[in-house]
């Protein structure tokens, strides 16, 4: 695994985190293989996480749907950055927006809803602490009574 500095940024309400191109994550051909960036935007979001809820189980918060577009490849060596909005702020799930940028510009666009569970895997309601500091960085107050923001990162 590759270290991955990362960062929230309450002005932009983008979680951004800068790595490398680790030769692990490239396939044969040298570029980057299809699954490092969602692995990349799955670290910066545990990130947020943790700096909410130091020790928090990041197991609680499974996949419930992924898109991920490739526009260009990234090589072994290279830096990259990820940035991470918030979309919506559910109940009990969180979508995000997000894009990994390389030396050239773009590299992959792309979305995931993650659930957040309880120990026996039923949804949950969002920790209050995570679903603050989300709020925070989306610049939006939840909405009264539903406990629900919706952003729009702009990508």
């Amino acid at each position: 695994m590759t270290a991955m500095e990362v960062t929230s940024s309450e002005v932009t309400g983008v979680i951004a985190g800068r790595g490398v191109v680790a030769w692990s994550e490239a396939d044969a051909s040298g570029r980057f293989h299809f699954t490092a960036p969602l692995r990349w935007v799955e670290n910066a979001e545990h990130a947020a996480y943790r700096a909410a809820v130091p020790g928090i189980d990041i197991g609680r918060f499974p996949r419930r749907a992924v898109t991920a577009d490739y526009e260009q490849p990234l090589a072994a060596g290279d830096d990259h950055t990820v940035e991470l909005a918030v979309e919506r702020l559910g109940n009990s799930s969180i979508s995000y927006r997000w894009r990994v940028i390389g030396p050239a510009g773009v590299c992959v666009t792309g979305s995931h809803t993650v659930i957040h569970v309880d120990g026996t895997g039923t949804p949950a309601a969002v920790p209050a602490p995570i679903r603050a500091a989300l709020a925070s960085a989306a610049g939006r107050a939840t909405r009264p009574g539903t406990g629900e923001a919706v952003v729009n990162p702009g990508y």
